[in-house]
């Protein structure tokens, strides 16, 4: 068994990100067409943006700044990305707010576009210079500082949303970073919100991590 790298944790994120936009998107789609409701899909946008602020602050504090030590200047269009997704999210929110299916639509539309070029991006680009010329020590530790941006009373809400939105292979991946992180008592945890989170899946995660029901 092959254990994953710190990457592979923010590439399942990136992941989520896009599923769940997704479907946030086809729904208010689907809302500006007439159809009735999809106001909870719809709404998810902003528990969504939370995460994905979380994400993006993450990769300003801990990220960012050790690839310019490798890769000098790469790193500020990221910055303009986030905030362009700041501008996009707050396009959303106004036009929700005002009840405009329509606008919601074309918002949501937008929104996923530029999220997906800036995590296409991102994958492409600013993480192989993240694995390629930062020391896995270093990212890992650029990792937890990652993992510390979201507040600890939000983390079994974090644990819900993400993994019905990966598949197996990130599921598998997640679940072992998260084990050789965490002290044993606290991944004891963990584990159970994630059996809670994907309780049909579950049987194939713990096939695939030989000894994980025990632990």
């Amino acid at each position: 068994m092959n254990m994953p790298e710190p990457v592979d944790a923010i590439r399942a994120f990136h992941h989520a990100f896009r599923n769940d936009l997704e479907r946030i998107d086809t729904a208010a789609y689907d809302a500006a067409k007439g159809k009735e409701g999809l106001t909870g899909s719809i709404e998810r946008y902003r528990f969504f943006n939370e995460m994905l602020v979380w994400h993006a602050k993450g990769e300003e504090v801990a990220v960012f700044p050790v690839v310019e030590t490798v890769a000098p200047l790469v790193a500020e269009a990221y910055v303009l990305d986030h905030h362009g997704l700041d501008a996009a999210y707050a396009e959303l929110n106004a036009s929700y707010a005002a009840r405009d299916s329509l606008k919601t639509a074309r918002a949501t539309a937008a929104f996923r576009f530029h999220l997906a070029m800036h995590l296409g991006k991102e994958d492409a680009h600013l993480y192989r210079i993240f694995r390629e010329k930062i020391p896995l020590p270093e990212q890992g530790k650029a990792l937890g500082i990652m993992s510390s941006m979201i507040p600890q009373d939000r983390f079994t809400e974090m644990v819900a949303w993400l993994y019905p939105l990966i598949g197996n292979d990130d599921r598998e991946n997640m679940t072992l970073i998260w084990q050789k992180m965490m002290p044993v008592p606290v991944f004891a945890g963990v584990k159970q919100l994630i059996r809670k989170a994907i309780p049909g899946d579950w049987p194939e995660l713990v096939r695939r991590i030989p000894g994980l029901e025990a632990k």
